[in-house]
């Protein structure tokens, strides 16, 4: 806990004096660099939570600085596996006796460790393989003093650091952390969702899904079948399936797509650990200790903006990131088309051309000064995109995953039936006289429009400003107190340690109530921004 808020306390105070100074943009780009370098050594030395607070964070290009990104887009969830003794005293607890009358065998040696689960190799007694997860000892007094420190560092960084404004909602975050982390930690809820994906894959002869021993499996331990297979990164292995490489995309994409378009569950992470192939060419899913989900409103959204993207229907396909809550309150809808138009209008050709690595940073620092963010309730989506985009960069290069992905998308779009008829009354809306038509209805409601728009932004900069000035000279008001109470405390002078105190206490008070109003001011655009 120590090491954790002084890491952050260190932080904090090197934004306050850049911002202090005016510190260039380059001089900013290094602090992030150092601060994402202090941060991934502090993740690997303290393990625990912190490296799946590191993995969520890694998945934040939206919001965080390209510095700090850098630094921890390529934390693995490993760390060194536990004493055996400890590990065979939560099995005997869990299973009421002694491994043997369970067990003919198991491997002593852990296959993987993570921060909250180890998996072990095991024979039954009926000499079918099993893999054994078990929760870490003393994971859950871990988790809980990671989560009590997180919370004060971000009740800190919520109402003191100055954060950017449309930045991300540290309070909603960590409710989401919280969430996934305690259903982590009861593997009762894993063997759920195994059963579910075994249920939503039973028909699909390409995916192969372990089955769960429910009587073995308990709160904290999950049993389950046995199954080899090999790493898609491991290219001399791959190289030597009965299928090649192209297929081997085409299937991943066959099997994830539909997890990411339609509702219901979806694997958060797809890793080179969780994702394996047999030597006949099936693809096999391990851990579904991170999964999310995607609602039945959300998914028609989802489907309604690739559609709108496909058919170049621009207003249909910002409309749908409005209602799916990429967009800011305020983000203006005509400039979101057009950004869209302009960045869609590259051929394959021209795609072919560009420096995509140097591509791909424009686009975040310019997603950053836009006024677009990524719902808290999708960062487990990106997560599973990002993830399964690099092993597919392992099977597929650049200009191929295109040709790729494309026959998989149709194919899925003509078994959705009514969907073909949704596609293409978005393409005849598309079309010039339907844009037309849009225009002019448009028009006539113009200034009326515009007379709101403008009272409105007139009001918003009005009272923010009011309100966020007040709080400022507040938080100043504070600092000038802790300043003075050193210099007191530092020349013994009581009367200054009094006066000290007294202005803290009062423009704690006054910071107090301006933060509420704030807030209580603002609330109808953070219920918007939480979707």
């Amino acid at each position: 806990m120590s090491k954790l808020l002084s890491m952050a306390f260190v932080i904090f105070l090197q934004i306050y004096w850049y911002k202090f100074r005016k510190k260039t943009e380059s001089d900013w780009g290094k602090l992030w660099d150092n601060i994402g370098g202090r941060f991934r050594s502090t993740v690997f030395e303290l393990e625990g939570l912190l490296i799946k607070i590191g993995q969520l964070l890694s998945t934040r290009a939206d919001l965080l600085p390209d510095g700090f990104i850098r630094q921890i887009q390529d934390l693995t969830d490993k760390v060194p596996p536990s004493e055996w003794e400890e590990i065979e005293g939560i099995l005997k607890e869990e299973w009421k006796g002694p491994l043997e009358q369970t067990l003919l065998s198991i491997d002593k040696k852990a296959v993987a460790s993570a921060s909250i689960g180890e998996v072990y190799k095991g024979i039954l007694k009926d000499g079918q393989p099993v893999a054994i997860k078990v929760q870490r000892p003393n994971i859950q007094s871990i988790i809980k003093t990671d989560l009590r420190t997180l919370s004060m560092i971000i009740w800190f960084a919520h109402n003191f650091v100055p954060m950017p404004k449309g930045f991300i909602n540290l309070k909603v975050l960590f409710k989401e952390l919280k969430e996934v982390i305690v259903r982590e930690l009861d593997f009762s809820q894993e063997k759920n969702s195994l059963v579910y994906f075994q249920e939503r894959f039973k028909d699909v002869d390409k995916v192969k899904i372990p089955d769960v021993y429910s009587e073995l499996s308990t709160p904290k331990v999950l049993v389950m079948e046995w199954i080899d297979g090999n790493k898609l990164t491991d290219e001399e292995k791959v190289g030597q399936l009965e299928v090649n490489q192209r297929e081997l995309a085409e299937r991943l994409l066959e099997v994830f797509l539909p997890q990411w378009l339609e509702p219901g569950m979806f694997h958060a992470d797809p890793h080179s650990g969780n994702v394996l192939v047999s030597n006949e060419g099936q693809i096999i899913l391990l851990d579904f200790g991170m999964v999310g989900e995607i609602s039945k409103k959300d998914a028609t959204y989802f489907q309604a903006l690739i559609e709108g993207l496909l058919s170049k229907n621009y207003h249909k396909a910002v409309e749908s990131l409005t209602h799916l809550g990429f967009l800011l309150p305020e983000a203006e809808p005509r400039t979101m088309e057009r950004l869209l138009a302009e960045v869609l209008s590259f051929q394959p050709a021209q795609w072919k051309e560009m420096d995509l690595i140097a591509l791909k940073l424009e686009m975040n620092d310019m997603i950053q000064a836009l006024p677009i963010q990524v719902p808290t309730r999708f960062v487990f989506l990106g997560r599973s995109f990002l993830t399964l985009e690099g092993l597919l960069r392992n099977l597929s290069s650049e200009d191929e995953l295109i040709s790729v992905l494309k026959p998989v998308f149709m194919d899925w779009l003509s078994k959705q039936g009514n969907n073909k008829w949704s596609f293409l009354w978005f393409w005849l809306q598309s079309q010039p006289l339907f844009k037309t038509v849009h225009s002019f209805t448009e028009f006539l409601k113009l200034p009326q429009t515009l007379e709101n728009m403008k009272e409105t932004e007139q009001r918003r900069h009005f009272q923010f400003s009011i309100f966020e000035n007040h709080k400022k000279q507040f938080f100043q008001l504070i600092l000038l107190g802790f300043i003075g109470m050193g210099i007191g405390i530092y020349t013994s002078h009581q009367l200054i340690i009094q006066l000290s105190v007294g202005v803290s206490v009062v423009s704690g008070i006054g910071y107090l109530i301006y933060s509420f109003k704030l807030k209580k001011w603002m609330k109808y655009m953070h219920e918007k921004r939480r979707g």
